[in-house]
């Protein structure tokens, strides 16, 4: 595949994932199907020459992909069997056989199959995106998959201290050599405990990652509520426990049954409603299409006088912190 074909079928995936138009999304065609045919996927997406003129916008055209690449597309892994060959008998051939596997096996197959069906997930995106393994070093990273989603346009895959993406490793060593230049990473919270009034660059600072906001809020509000009324509540244990993972999901992700859990949850305790309610009210905010940086530095203004006055301990801390949310910048 020339280099448009590839980016133009990865950038419909992310704009269309797990809908009928993911040209190979396991939601969509099952898991046997991508993790055995992906190339075929990637392949029957690419004979549609709308889908590379709409997606393949900014990729480059110059001599090179003009004149050798798409003349001459099988010519590069031509000359490397051949080289192998020459250097290693019949072992460059079956050295030459596993290259040739690598790509639409763990690729096409295990990082579109198996990374949208199976793992564990740092960021509750719109599409079913996990990570296979935090040491991602078979694929060159590419296994921290639901961290590629939730940040497509970082260089780097890696979001939490534990996780070791080998990609980055590469770039950060070209970069040295100037070889490289790293344009963007996912951007990384900080906050200003002194700062108790929200403002423009806060609102900039939440809305550019709103997902880490979200995945905070999971963790320092929703599974402490969720755990006390486990303590407390020996009566409804069983149907808090049976809703665990789906307070936290995003709701269009959720099946029927996923949903009767989570109302199921909520009705036996009025304090993870209410924290339920404004989580949602929370992902609201950033989905209003067009509203200015004063409309929304209003909404989270009043949504943090709303958390406050919940009563709720670590929800009221989550809401003061909220107010002091920065950016740290990138050191290159």
């Amino acid at each position: 595949m020339i280099t448009k074909e590839w980016v133009s079928v990865h950038r419909k995936h992310h704009a269309r994932c797990e809908g009928p138009e993911d040209p190979h999304s396991p939601q969509v065609y099952g898991i046997r199907k991508v993790l055995l045919e992906g190339a075929e996927l990637y392949r029957e997406a690419t004979a549609d020459k709308q889908i590379t003129e709409q997606f393949g916008r900014g990729t480059p055209d110059d001599w090179l992909e003009r004149n050798l690449y798409s003349r001459y597309n099988v010519l590069g892994v031509t000359i490397l069997a051949i080289v192998e060959f020459a250097l290693f008998g019949l072992a460059g051939i079956a050295v030459f056989a596993i290259q040739m596997l690598c790509i639409p096996v763990l690729a096409a197959g295990v990082i579109n199959g198996l990374a949208h069906f199976w793992g564990y997930r740092n960021f509750e995106t719109d599409d079913a995106a996990t990570n296979i393994t935090p040491i991602a070093a078979i694929i060159c990273g590419e296994e921290l998959h639901n961290n590629h989603h939730a940040y497509p346009s970082s260089a780097r895959f890696s979001l939490r201290r534990w996780e070791f993406d080998l990609g980055w490793v590469y770039i950060r060593v070209f970069s040295a050599l100037k070889l490289a230049k790293v344009r963007r990473v996912a951007p990384r919270p900080r906050f200003d405990a002194s700062k108790t009034v929200m403002d423009i660059d806060t609102v900039k600072a939440i809305i550019s990652s709103r997902l880490h906001v979200m995945e905070s809020y999971a963790r320092k509000v929703v599974r402490p509520v969720h755990a006390k009324e486990l303590k407390v509540s020996s009566e409804h244990r069983q149907t808090l426990r049976e809703a665990a993972r789906d307070l936290l999901k995003v709701d269009h992700l959720l099946d029927d049954s996923g949903r009767s859990r989570v109302a199921a949850a909520l009705a036996t305790s009025e304090s993870l409603n209410t924290v339920y309610e404004l989580q949602n009210q929370l992902q609201d905010i950033w989905k209003k299409a067009g509203a200015s940086q004063e409309a929304l530095l209003a909404s989270l203004q009043d949504w943090c006088n709303h958390a406050e006055a919940t009563g709720i301990e670590c929800l009221e801390e989550f809401a003061a912190r909220l107010r002091g949310y920065e950016l740290k910048p990138f050191n290159g």
